[in-house]
């Protein structure tokens, strides 16, 4: 498909890639929406926490529950959960729309830490078939929509690039500031104006190790810990090791979409701002975009990470994905 021309225009300081960035995960409220826990347990014996939100209906506040044939997993970016506002917005909008949505938190990601020494990663796709799979087995949903930011969008494009038991009800699927190419995007993020990001993950999985390292004493020690400086020495000592790869660059390679994005056959929109301070190189897929028949890509000059502002209540990302849905299914 031909390269979509973006209708989205930043104004003000919104056109700056850190003030949108920062704004839009820090600043940015989202309220009204409400969500319903429920635990799946693995195969593997550790367990996903999902956050369920509905459409609010006379019929359901009756206390009688209005069955809808669309349902929409969302699944979120590094060290997210359920709760970031770009999750509870998208939710909020769907729900709005007559959908249901499953807030799908990774592994560890939930607030209560997960029972394995592994966690999840950025090419993690056997937990997302597990869960289409969960609920396509309960045949409710007609159709399946699929939306995914920054590492959840990864991962939701190597699910459909692998081409391995995709239900006929996935209908689309729509991404968000994807970093496709993880190693070009690591490589992003050591640029010396993106230490606040980078050091904000890096803060975030220190803590988590320290904590697995009460469970795990004989894989994750003081000695191992101390020697986490940068985001690829986190891949390195535990993301590769624990997830069954060689080493960090083994783990970028394998784990990121890009390589995977010609084989996707599901209708696909895939929105990466130009000013992402998370993006690089491969991260804009310009030639597989333009030659396939399933792959929207589209590439506003401004965003930043995930920061498409627009007034009211949804952001542009927002919008422009569930118009996609729509666009799909007609």
């Amino acid at each position: 498909m031909p390269l979509i021309t973006s209708e989205f225009r930043a104004n003000g300081l919104f056109k700056n890639t850190h003030f949108s960035t920062i704004y839009s995960a820090k600043i940015r409220q989202v309220k009204g929406v409400h969500q319903d826990r429920e635990r799946i347990e693995l195969p593997d014996g550790d367990f996903l926490d999902i956050d369920w939100s509905y459409p609010i209906s006379r019929t359901r506040l009756a206390g009688r529950q209005e069955r809808t044939k669309n349902v929409a997993l969302l699944f979120h970016g590094l060290e997210g959960n359920a709760q970031r506002t770009y999750m509870l917005a998208m939710a909020k909008l769907l729900t709005q729309k007559g959908y249901d949505v499953a807030s799908v938190n990774f592994r560890g990601c939930s607030g209560s830490d997960n029972r394995l020494y592994r966690s999840y990663h950025s090419g993690e796709t056997d937990d997302i078939r597990f869960v289409i799979q969960r609920i396509t087995e309960r045949d409710i949903y007609t159709n399946i929509f699929l939306y995914g930011v920054s590492l959840g969008g990864n991962a939701l494009l190597k699910y459909a690039g692998e081409k391995k038991d995709i239900p006929s009800q996935v209908k689309a699927m729509a991404t968000v500031g994807v970093p496709v190419d993880l190693k070009a995007s690591l490589e992003q993020l050591n640029h010396k104006e993106n230490w606040v990001y980078r050091t904000s993950f890096l803060v975030d999985l220190r803590s988590k190790y320290r904590k697995k390292m009460v469970k795990f004493p004989e894989e994750m020690t003081l000695e191992i810990y101390r020697t986490i400086k940068t985001l690829k020495d986190f891949d390195d000592v535990y993301t590769a090791p624990a997830h069954g790869f060689k080493n960090a660059l083994d783990y970028y390679e394998k784990a990121s979409s890009f390589e995977f994005l010609p084989e996707i056959r599901i209708p696909t929109f895939i929105l990466n701002a130009k000013n992402d301070s998370f993006l690089h190189g491969h991260c804009y897929p310009h030639d597989y975009a333009t030659s396939s028949k399933s792959l929207f890509l589209e590439i506003p000059e401004h965003g930043g990470h995930v920061g498409f502002y627009k007034s009211g209540d949804f952001y542009y990302s927002e919008l422009r994905a569930f118009d996609f849905f729509t666009e799909t299914v007609e």
